[in-house]
């Protein structure tokens, strides 16, 4: 047995990350995710398709929540920056929705059409583009929220400095991504020596955002491992952060509860901001 990370080997390092195995019937879940964002669209007002670039995952959806400004929620998919899109998880919007914010949906360009670079850095544009509020939608000067799932965890804890930022939400974040360069996930992402410095976040903690971390409670160690070791790290370089263990929610169902008006992550949330 030849160990690769934390006395893993490379079979139990694969299995360590791979989340969908660790979940009955995942497909299903999906499926579900899936028709509940097709609902929530067709039940709400929204500006789809937006551009925030000339690729063609540079793009998102506007949601408004119909109050004068109100703070906005962006909100950036998981999927190991490799899988899945915006519309598979629109359904999360629901949760911010009832609290009062406007949502945004963030797609970015999947590996391995993109590097990991270019992924952080497509965030980093759709940041700047709501900042300048180039399609009218009345963000700018207004409280922002950045948030994400797994791989969009990771992306968010990466932008949690961004001068847009009010409020950073990373959940199930990938704050380290030399366990991902050593595993079946790094056969489309193609990490280099370079990227994992430079772009996992547990590398670089500096001066950003108020961040409340957060983790489902029943999800595979090494999530956990993340955020705890994340939130940590914040709060030993004097930063402004929270960790929360959802209760009983796996890697999938922690999102039920952001769809929820008042779940376990609004709620914290809103004691975080003092609300």
């Amino acid at each position: 047995m030849t160990t690769l990370y934390r006395g893993m080997d490379r079979a139990t390092l694969d299995a360590a990350y791979d989340n969908t195995a660790a979940v009955e019937d995942f497909p299903a879940i999906l499926a579900d995710f899936q028709s509940r964002s097709a609902q929530l669209y067709a039940s709400t007002t929204c500006r789809r398709d937006l551009r925030y670039g000339e690729n063609p995952g540079q793009r998102y959806d506007w949601i408004p929540c119909g109050r004068t400004n109100a703070p906005t929620f962006v909100f950036i998919h998981g999927g190991y920056w490799q899988a899945c899109a915006k519309e598979d998880f629109a359904f999360i919007a629901s949760g911010p929705l009832a609290n009062g914010f406007n949502v945004v949906l963030a797609e970015y360009t999947l590996a391995p059409q993109a590097s990991m670079g270019q992924i952080v850095s497509e965030i980093g544009n759709l940041l700047d583009h709501l900042a300048a509020d180039r399609d009218r939608l009345g963000c700018a000067g207004s409280p922002l929220l950045l948030s994400g799932h797994s791989a969009g965890g990771h992306l968010s804890a990466q932008h949690r400095a961004h001068p847009m930022v009010s409020t950073a939400l990373p959940i199930s974040p990938l704050v380290d991504l030399e366990p991902i360069s050593l595993s079946w996930l790094n056969e489309k992402l193609h990490l280099t020596t370079g990227e994992i410095h430079a772009y996992s976040p547990l590398r670089h903690i500096g001066a950003g955002a108020p961040t409340l971390v957060a983790v489902g409670a029943a999800e595979l160690p090494e999530l956990i491992r993340h955020a705890d070791d994340y939130a940590m790290a914040c709060q030993a370089a004097g930063e402004a952060a929270s960790l929360i263990h959802v209760p009983v929610c796996n890697h999938f169902s922690v999102l039920e509860d952001l769809a929820q008006a008042d779940g376990v992550l609004l709620g914290a949330l809103a004691e975080m901001a003092g609300h």
